[in-house]
């Protein structure tokens, strides 16, 4: 039997009583898990997805840690690990410059910024106990650091083809855990017009590889000339050009495409490669999110 993987689920405007019954529907057939990402409010939808979900894990993936104070995060981390009797994992990163800067804000040194977040976070007093806290992760410093400090890692629009390199950082121990998170963000696009489907996955990746730390990863996963083909082209100021350095082969490594059969063989690749829970974040050809959503549904 397949394995299932967890969903990522955002709480649209004009949606969100829809996306609670989604999360419903998500719940009643098995999977695993439900996390929002940061766009939107996702601790919000956590909170409502505590009340209408009995079972599934739900989480943040991820809660930029700049967006709120810590005794405000801590306060309400510490509500949804108790209303949801432990289901909660609350997934933290750094975000991205222009996420920050949007909101006026500014980052400092993500590794150290991280740790005292954390050490924080957990020394807050009267919130009750912690929910498992996921560090969002890309490279081999805070692979180290979530093992160190955290309860499990996240990669987003990770390569498969690295991750055997990437999880080589975590000790064999916890590597075994079965309490420690290891997971993965993957765009997903079901659709028999596989180059349809490559084109809404490039669109969907094409403002991370604007980001550099993005292309530092992934030039450390092998795909340097791609990824210097977009420095060039952003140097140019030529940004319609980036998505042409997004080329199949990384596009294969880093996203889910096509055929239903072929996203389900991928799905398993992924587990196998290690990740023990993949994140699909569906997207459609022919639709929204909605629409993406009843695509993905429909292959299991």
């Amino acid at each position: 039997m397949s394995r299932l993987p967890a969903l990522s689920l955002a709480a649209v405007p004009g949606r969100r009583q829809a996306t609670l019954e989604l999360a419903q529907e998500i719940e009643k057939r098995g999977y695993p898990g439900i996390y929002g990402p940061s766009l939107g409010d996702s601790l919000a939808l956590c909170q409502s997805l505590a009340h209408v979900t009995h079972e599934i894990e739900i989480g943040t993936s991820i809660m930029p840690i700049y967006f709120r104070q810590v005794v405000d995060f801590a306060s309400t981390a510490g509500y949804l690990h108790e209303i949801s009797d432990g289901r909660f994992r609350f997934g933290i990163g750094v975000s991205h410059a222009p996420a920050l800067k949007s909101r006026g804000l500014s980052s400092g040194k993500p590794l150290s910024d991280t740790r005292a977040f954390v050490e924080q976070l957990k020394a807050v007093p009267r919130v009750g106990p912690m929910p498992p806290v996921i560090l969002a992760t890309l490279r081999h410093k805070m692979i180290q650091l979530a093992e160190e400090i955290g309860d499990g890692m996240v990669f987003a629009n990770g390569a498969r083809s690295h991750m055997s390199t990437s999880l080589g950082y975590l000790s064999d121990e916890t590597r075994g855990r079965d309490d420690f998170f290891i997971g993965n963000m993957i765009p997903t696009c079901i659709s028999d017009d596989i180059e349809a489907a490559k084109a809404v996955n490039r669109k969907t990746l094409t403002s991370y590889a604007m980001l550099p730390n993005y292309r530092a990863y992934w030039k450390a996963a092998g795909y340097r000339e791609e990824m210097e083909g977009i420095e060039a082209a952003l140097a140019a100021g030529d940004r319609d050009r980036v998505p042409h350095f997004l080329t199949d082969r990384w596009l294969a490594d880093t996203t889910l495409f096509g055929s239903a059969s072929a996203v389900r063989e991928g799905i398993e690749a992924w587990f196998d490669a290690g990740i023990k829970t993949p994140i699909i974040v569906p997207s459609s050809a022919s639709g929204g999110q909605m629409v993406a959503f009843q695509e993905f549904l429909s292959i299991y």
